[in-house]
């Protein structure tokens, strides 16, 4: 889980970095060509291989974590304060990773198999594939803007408990630095969440156009 959570963490600043290329509000076309490179780069489209099996792995520990756990304990405590010594979002991953699942079924639908496979029949000033017109076209609707800001939500809360227990799976701890890394942890997670969530809503508002 540690491995797999600190790959995808890597992965989401690349993704997020792409995709904010929209602000620079000129009409996609430097999004456009971020997106041609991701597209056109061998390099890349191999790491979408290994991006796949690593987010398969993810989920896969979670499930047998979870199983093993709930085998370890079949009766459930008489008495329970998790509160007492831990966060909401830390015992309620199962539930947040479910969420993010979805919304990542949801997402690839979108654009991934878009792109991929069905080929976006635009293209841009530059001769770029119109990623871009897909994106404003996909955020006119209401509720896919609610669902990817909600989805950011359960992202932040995801990645606030998965930051710095990636470090402490992997033995990457120590009481000199812990405080640094749960503070960069607490910085990503919410940067990272916010600027996915501002895509949509900004498009769906008209700043981005």
């Amino acid at each position: 889980m540690g491995i797999t959570g600190l790959f995808l963490v890597l992965f989401l600043i690349v993704h997020c970095s792409i995709n904010a290329l929209i602000f620079f509000n000129d009409g996609g076309i430097t999004f456009n060509t971020g997106a041609h490179f991701m597209a056109s780069n061998w390099i890349i489209r191999a790491g979408e291989i290994v991006l796949f099996i690593g987010l398969l792995a993810h989920i896969f520990q979670a499930l047998r974590l979870t199983l093993a756990n709930n085998k370890a304990r079949p009766v459930k405590y008489a008495v329970n304060q998790g509160s007492a010594n831990s966060k909401w979002y830390s015992r309620s991953m199962g539930l947040l990773g479910t969420l993010l699942l979805i919304f990542l079924i949801v997402h690839l639908s979108n654009f991934w198999v878009v792109s991929r496979f069905i080929g976006i029949p635009t293209v841009d000033a530059d001769g770029h594939e119109d990623l871009f017109a897909v994106m404003k076209l996909t955020f006119q609707d209401l509720w896919i803007v609610v669902l990817y800001t909600l989805a950011m939500i359960s992202l932040c809360y995801h990645l606030l408990h998965g930051f710095a227990s990636a470090f402490q799976t992997l033995g990457w701890n120590h009481k000199k630095y812990n405080s640094i890394i749960k503070g960069v942890g607490i910085w990503y997670s919410v940067i990272i969440s916010i600027v996915f969530a501002a895509m949509p809503i900004a498009i769906y508002a008209g700043w981005i156009s």
